[in-house]
C-alpha cells in the first residue's frame, strides 16, 4: 500500500526544515507520542496502543538530508511487515516550500492489507493536519 500527500507552506525550505528538526513537530504527527534520542542520530518515538494493548507502537525518525525526514514503524506485532514513510521539502521560491509526506506499508502474510488500508489512509490524513497546522503557525 501506497499513500501520498502534499501541500505548500508560505515559509522558506530552511524553516520548514528547521521545523522538521523539533521534536513538537514529530509529537504532533504521533498524538501522545514520547520522544528518546539515540545515539546514532534518530528519535524513538512510543506511543501507547489505541487498541489497549500492552505493546506501544515504536517508531525511528531520522534526517536522511537536508530536505528529508524519514521514519519507519519498529513492527513487532501481528500486522505489518513493514511501514515506513518519508517528509520531502521542495523549494518553491525563497518564500514557499511544498512538503510531500508518504507512507508505504505492506502487512503480515495473514492480515489482508483491504482490512488495513482504510486505517492507514485515516493516519496519513491526521498526520497531513498535524504537520500542515504546525509549519503553517509553529514559531520561527
Amino acid at each position: 500500500m501506497h499513500f501520498e500527500r502534499e501541500f505548500t507552506v508560505a515559509r522558506s525550505r530552511a524553516q520548514v526544515a528547521a521545523l522538521l528538526d523539533d521534536d513538537a513537530t514529530i509529537e504532533s504527527l504521533l498524538p501522545g507520542t514520547t520522544i528518546t534520542p539515540r545515539g546514532d542520530g534518530s528519535r524513538e518515538t512510543r506511543t501507547p496502543s489505541p487498541l489497549g494493548q500492552a505493546r506501544d507502537i515504536r517508531f525511528l525518525f531520522r534526517r536522511e538530508s537536508r530536505d528529508s525526514l524519514c521514519f519507519e514503524k519498529i513492527c513487532d506485532g501481528n500486522i505489518w511487515r513493514s511501514l515506513d514513510g518519508e517528509v520531502r521539502l521542495e523549494e518553491l521560491g525563497t518564500d514557499r516550500t511544498r512538503v510531500l509526506l508518504r507512507m508505504e506499508g505492506r502487512t503480515r502474510t495473514l492480515v489482508p492489507e483491504l482490512t488495513i488500508r482504510g486505517p492507514l489512509r485515516d493516519q496519513i490524513e491526521q498526520m497531513t493536519k498535524a504537520l500542515r497546522m504546525r509549519l503553517e503557525g509553529g514559531g520561527l
